[in-house]
């Protein structure tokens, strides 16, 4: 378990990345080279079984492997592309499942990534045990995968101005506030994030404002960033309705909570620093 332990946090965390909207990833490359692959063909090889793994669950594997080609020297001046994929732990987990079990490593990803992948996942009963600042950690994590594959949805319908199109989200579901009028109105500090400053149950508000936004974007087909932006804010006005109607309290009616995520994340490794020692 220590080896494993180890390897979680000098191996594969270091090779991790995280994306503009918070989404981490890990890319084929370099997982590569830690999973002890020589060669990109066998490799590759590997990724396809984990490719159709995916598929046969009826998973969409486009959601979990997504291409990231680029231009490499090859010398002289000359450049080619290089194929590569932009990874998710579950996709990580499962090339890690199809790899040589032979290799020691393997064992220890297989181990690391499957064990991962479980923590983020949750069910309903072992929800309800979970105090309030772990179902905020919880929904903020679905939220930023929300946010992320709506944002993809987005631009694939024509979206240019991704802040004036999840605006119009914010105004349908917080009665015409923007995001900077959250801000302001949570009083946060400089470059806080609004969703790191939200209770549970206003993120869940927000979770179901996301999702429902991405099916319809999807479902009628949207092609144009002015029908976008009114599918969202339409969506966003659905989901404060359904709230008013089930008596519950309005999202800029939610009391903000003491400490941010950002905060709670800090005293977590600040205690583990000092429980280590």
């Amino acid at each position: 378990m220590n080896k494993i332990k180890k390897h979680s946090e000098t191996t594969f965390e270091s090779i991790k990345h995280i994306n503009e909207f918070g989404e981490e990833y890990w890319l084929a490359r370099e997982l590569q080279i830690v999973l002890d692959y020589k060669e990109w063909r066998k490799f590759e090889g590997v990724i396809g079984r984990a490719i159709n793994a995916c598929n046969n669950s009826e998973i969409n594997a486009l959601d979990h492997f997504v291409g990231a080609d680029k231009m490499v020297q090859i010398g002289s001046g000359a450049k080619r592309i290089q194929k590569d994929y932009s990874l998710t732990r579950y996709a990580c987990y499962l090339i890690a499942q199809n790899g040589d079990p032979r290799k020691e490593v393997i064992a220890l990803a297989q181990t690391y990534f499957a064990v991962q992948t479980r923590k983020q996942e949750i069910t309903e009963a072992e929800y309800g045990k979970l105090t309030e600042d772990e179902k905020r950690f919880y929904q903020r994590s679905l939220t930023k995968k929300g946010n992320y594959s709506l944002n993809r949805t987005a631009v694939k319908s024509g979206v240019k101005n991704l802040d004036k199109f999840h605006n119009a989200g914010y105004k349908g579901l917080y009665n015409g506030e923007t995001a900077d009028d959250i801000f302001k109105r949570k009083k946060l500090r400089y470059r806080e994030d609004i969703l790191d400053n939200m209770g549970s149950d206003e993120l869940i508000a927000n979770l179901f404002r996301i999702s429902q936004t991405e099916q319809k974007l999807k479902r009628d087909k949207i092609e144009t960033e002015k029908d976008a932006c009114e599918v969202h804010n339409k969506i966003g006005k659905i989901v404060r309705n359904a709230i008013e109607e089930a008596g519950g309290t309005m999202p800029e009616k939610l009391s903000t909570p003491k400490k941010s995520l950002k905060e709670l994340e800090k005293e977590k490794k600040r205690l583990s620093k000092i429980e280590t020692k």
